[in-house]
């Protein structure tokens, strides 16, 4: 990928440009191996597009009401404009320009970090394949939203594509990308992103996998697996109690967010739980499981540790997915892993972050890799995915 930022100097945001891609996946493959020893195979990477392919865009607003800039802060803290990423496709930056004119025709007042005064301090753009968006405007309060509600169908009418459009609040001087609050500003709150084989609902404040097309290839992978585990499952149940119709094969799906693994993992003889601690996000998923036509599917607002840890015995699920933050699963859930009934034998983990990935390996001595795969999630960058199958010992 080439960049005039970046050959300009004015952004160094893709720590990783001008390596050539192939070698950027070999370097990723070398490091996650050196990380995860105890991994005996690799499936050769999944890879996509090297540019375009980043569904959200996050850009800090800064300069000043008649001249904004969309994009980062400097070293100094003054704006970088970069409307025209590469890294976006062009349903996102042909928003932009229309996004900038509506800060000056609306009068917000880019927030001014040094000074910390000013309202305005992110807009956040999500696309789908068909270019739809949703679009939030970060705001340091409300003092803003009557006139951004007074311009709003100005603003749809540069943009037949948004689709959704809210106002997100963030009163601290903090180094976040949005507050607890979100006002929507539109009928429709939800964006519909198809990812593999189904169609996500994505809402504010909600997870996405970032890389729409890698992201399909990660769920087909799971997917596959399980049906693997499902098939190798139902050979062994008939062969103890022949005669005896086959099991349904339960798997959860813990930090499920919208849903990703668990709709994609869904077929008819299985039962499939979702859990995530976002009301929101748990609402979407079951919205996107009924709209596919999903039974045998359904999805629990709460903690994935406390939930799994209170679960019956007999509740016990065939395999698990995981797909944690940053931070790892964390000592509570390896425990409850590692001592998980003799029902749990498989465990499909899927990690944005292979050093904590590692970490919680060693907490899982009850467990023995099997594979693993590379996902090349995020090109120009040394961030990694990855997904890792393993069974009981």
């Amino acid at each position: 990928m080439q960049c005039d930022y970046y050959d300009a100097g004015v952004c160094r945001s893709c720590t990783l440009m001008g390596v050539p891609e192939d070698v950027q996946v070999a370097d990723a493959q070398a490091r996650v191996e050196t990380l995860l020893p105890t991994v005996p195979t690799w499936l050769a990477p999944a890879t996509g597009p090297a540019s375009r392919f980043r569904n959200r865009a996050k850009m800090v607003v800064a300069g000043t009401t008649d001249t904004p800039t969309l994009g980062i802060l400097d070293e100094a803290g003054r704006g970088v404009d970069l409307v025209r990423c590469g890294l976006y496709p062009a349903s996102t930056t042909d928003a932009l320009e229309p996004l900038r004119a509506f800060v000056t025709r609306a009068a917000l007042v880019p927030y001014d970090v040094a000074a910390r005064r000013g309202e305005l301090k992110h807009v956040h753009v999500t696309t789908n394949d068909a270019g739809e968006l949703m679009v939030r405007f970060v705001l340091r309060s409300t003092e803003s939203l009557p006139r951004i509600r007074k311009h709003l169908p100005w603003l749809l009418e540069q943009l037949p594509s948004a689709r959704v459009v809210s106002a997100n609040l963030l009163p601290q001087h903090a180094a976040l990308l949005e507050g607890d609050v979100e006002v929507p500003l539109t009928p429709a709150e939800r964006l519909p992103v198809r990812q593999g084989a189904v169609t996500l609902l994505a809402r504010p404040q909600g997870f996405l996998q970032t890389n729409t097309d890698v992201a399909g290839q990660l769920y087909a992978q799971v997917a596959s697996w399980v049906t693997d585990l499902d098939d190798d499952e139902r050979l062994g149940a008939a062969a103890a109690a022949p005669g005896h119709g086959p099991t349904r094969l339960r798997v959860w799906d813990l930090y499920c967010g919208a849903g990703g693994f668990a709709l994609h993992v869904a077929a008819p003889g299985r039962d499939v739980v979702g859990v995530e601690t976002s009301e929101q996000a748990v609402a979407a998923a079951r919205d996107a499981a009924g709209a596919a036509g999903l039974s045998g599917t359904g999805f629990i607002h709460a903690d994935a540790t406390s939930w799994a840890r209170e679960q019956p015995g007999h509740a016990a699920p065939d395999v698990v997915v995981v797909n944690p933050p940053r931070r790892g699963l964390g000592a509570q859930l390896c425990a409850w892993l590692d001592a998980a009934p003799p029902r749990t034998r498989h465990l499909l983990y899927s990690s944005c972050n292979p050093a904590s990935l590692a970490t919680d390996l060693e907490a899982l001595p009850g467990w023995e890799p099997v594979r693993g795969r590379l996902f090349a999630m995020f090109p120009q960058t040394a961030h990694a995915e990855v997904l890792v199958q393993l069974r009981r010992r």
